[in-house]
């Protein structure tokens, strides 16, 4: 009757809201994650995020960088299956976790100036020498497009730096 009503449209409200919490760049690397552990050849089955965790956004003048954890839970679903949205979870299966860490730069359009992705069983990811390595490299990826400290910074001059008579 008229009073199931109200309860659905506030789990749809706090739903959308919870959608909404998450800026048009997180969900970038989202889908970027999603994308890069399903290209994986060892994952057969789709899977979906359960939950989004430890999301850092910070804006430096080089751009945007963003880091998160993401819980995926295995569904029913081959990974190729074209209707994604109605596949049901399949519990107790494995629950792999994604670290992913994102610099974009300041453009309207905004690029990928460096990534770094771990995907692994969430155990995993809690070993200290996995951590470790996970943060040294999140910290170089904030580092991307940084001037460095005469202020020159030319994208791959680094590269050439080697080459040229001091």
């Amino acid at each position: 009757g008229a009073g199931m009503r109200l309860p659905l449209a506030l789990a749809l409200a706090w739903l959308a809201l919870a959608a909404a919490a998450q800026s048009p760049l997180q969900r970038r690397v989202l889908r970027d994650v999603l994308d890069y552990f399903h290209g994986r050849s060892n994952v057969q089955f789709f899977f979906k995020e359960q939950a989004v965790e430890g999301v850092v956004e910070r804006e430096d003048p080089s751009g945007t960088f963003v880091q998160l954890r993401v819980s995926l839970v295995q569904t029913a679903c081959g990974k190729r299956a074209p209707r994604r949205h109605n596949c049901r979870t399949v519990e107790n299966r494995r629950k792999p976790t994604c670290l992913a860490c994102y610099k974009f730069d300041n453009s309207n359009d905004p690029k990928v100036l460096d990534k770094y992705h771990n995907c692994g069983p969430s155990h995993h990811l809690a070993v200290k020498e996995i951590k470790h390595r996970d943060e040294a490299e999140c910290r170089a990826v904030e580092e991307a497009g940084k001037a460095s400290p005469d202020g020159l910074y030319l994208p791959g001059m680094f590269a050439f730096s080697k080459g040229l008579p001091a």
